[in-house]
């Protein structure tokens, strides 16, 4: 019985995932920085019989693992993150959260010669920040992935849910100095510019969708009360349920700017600071094969997602693949939060282990089924069509 093969070989593997798990834990790496941990899932990987690509996508601590079973079948996808917090190190979980997606690859590829299909394993660093899964979509190295998972770290077992569409954007505003009281009529003041740009967007709101926010706050406007401001810099989050939103509500914010700086008569540049995070819209269809997985593994039941509130990278891979984003339990049901110390020490802990299994049984269990039933990957595939991005 599959279910068997798999449990009985995930316990054979554990030492070596609960020694990965420890030493990233062990040695934090900050995002792009994450030198040491790319290797050590490298190396497992390659131990394992996968062929993999380090350096991957221009991304120096990023990688691509794969393995192509003996038949041909749909291509699996699992992204591994690995970076710590500073300060805190794992307070997110990262090390056990790649080391679940690096255990669901090595696992899954003990099947894939007898059912067929490809599985690929994404080291994707830098998900705190300017998350790595931005560049690789934008490089189209998703195009080939017919599904993709990964399953994250909390303190409790969530149903993969949504996430905010993110744009970053920034304004600079370019005036001319003059004595603010001698002759302030010569003076174009940029800081005017970057409050009325506040303002503009303050009466924005009323008029925008229920679940979108713009946030911002000024990062230069000037250095001495007596001196009109030549140059003012602001950032602003525009975030909204739908990427197809967001850029509407995004290219309104622009206007509040450009109008600014029409009404100010100053110059203005409009770039992005960070990378921009697409809404994660979660395949159901696929969804409900791991819910399915998990319970008739452990009998866990999965809790409904909390209303999306932040943004993730993941995002962006849901817009070009079906894909889904489950948490799983590490705390047994503390209410521990994210990015604290104590999130970074349940990741040690027995229960943490025990669910580690768990869930990588349930996302090797969930890729087997898809693989074997084309009728259901056709139904995952049609739903990813027709959903609203």
């Amino acid at each position: 019985m599959m279910k068997d093969k798999v449990l009985k070989f995930i316990d054979e593997i554990t030492p070596e995932l609960n020694e990965l798990s420890l030493e990233i834990y062990n040695n934090p790496e900050l995002g792009y920085q994450e030198h040491k941990a790319c290797k050590l899932h490298a190396d497992i990987l390659k131990k394992y019989g996968f062929t993999v690509e380090e350096n991957f996508s221009g991304v120096e601590t990023g990688f691509k693992a794969v393995y192509k079973g003996k038949k041909d079948g749909i291509t699996v996808a699992y992204m591994s993150e690995y970076d710590a917090l500073p300060g805190i190190g794992h307070g997110c979980g990262h090390n056990i959260l790649g080391t679940v997606s690096t255990g669901a690859g090595i696992v899954l590829k003990e099947l894939v010669d007898e059912i067929g299909g490809t599985v690929v394993v994404f080291g994707t660093p830098a998900e705190e920040t300017s998350g790595a899964k931005v560049i690789y979509v934008e490089n189209n190295e998703f195009d080939d992935v017919d599904i993709a998972m990964m399953a994250h770290p909390g303190n409790q077992y969530t149903k993969s849910g949504s996430s905010l569409a993110l744009e970053p954007i920034q304004f600079e505003f370019f005036g001319k100095t003059s004595h603010a009281a001698a002759a302030p009529e010569k003076g174009i003041n940029a800081l005017d510019a970057a409050i009325q740009t506040f303002n503009s967007i303050n009466a924005l709101r009323e008029h925008m969708r229920s679940d979108s926010r713009i946030h911002g706050v000024i990062i230069e406007g000037g250095k001495a009360a007596n001196v009109v401001p030549d140059y003012a810099k602001v950032q602003f989050y525009v975030r909204s349920t739908s990427k197809t939103y967001n850029s509407e509500l995004l290219e309104r914010v622009k206007n509040c700017a450009r109008g600014a700086a029409l009404a100010t008569a100053t110059e203005l540049k409009i770039t992005k600071f960070e990378f921009n995070y697409d809404n994660m819209v979660t395949n159901q269809t696929l969804s409900n094969v791991f819910n399915e997985k998990i319970y008739h593994i452990a009998g866990i039941v999965m809790n409904e997602p909390p209303k999306s509130t932040g943004s993730i990278d993941a995002g962006q891979v849901s817009q070009v693949c079906p894909t889904i984003h489950p948490y799983f339990d590490i705390t047994n049901d503390k209410s521990i939060a994210a990015h604290t110390i104590e999130m970074a020490e349940s990741t040690l802990t027995d229960y943490a282990k025990e669910q580690m299994k768990n869930t990588i049984a349930a996302l090797v269990l969930t890729a087997a089924e898809v693989i074997q039933d084309p009728k259901l990957y056709e139904e995952i595939k049609n739903e990813f069509d027709t959903t609203e991005k």
